[in-house]
């Protein structure tokens, strides 16, 4: 999911705070159930200002030991991003679990 905020709105410190909070980023390709490539932890950062904040946050969350497991969450380059398939939009919503985020 690509995620568009507004800098007067949200900083991305607190996006990253969120990010951190809403899935276990210690687990390697999976979240839950859900096992694959795809379901990996990552943040795809699109300026090298993201990027050094998105290290210093994750080293911090490591250095926390808040989780018993080193923190598995890649930080990479974002590249062209490509929308789901319409069948994959509102997931939760189509299938009676409320509404995704956008």
């Amino acid at each position: 999911m690509q995620i568009g905020y507004d800098l007067e709105q949200v900083g991305y410190e607190e996006l990253l705070e969120v990010f951190w909070r809403i899935h276990d980023p210690t687990q390697v390709n999976r979240q839950g159930p859900d096992v694959g490539d795809q379901y990996r932890s990552v943040i795809f950062d699109h300026t090298e200002e993201q990027r050094e904040i998105a290290e210093a946050s994750k080293r911090r969350l490591d250095e926390s030991r808040r989780h018993s497991r080193p923190i598995a969450t890649a930080i990479q380059p974002a590249r062209t991003f490509w929308r789901a398939e319409e069948y994959h939009q509102e997931y939760l919503a189509k299938h009676g679990r409320g509404r995704c985020p956008s």
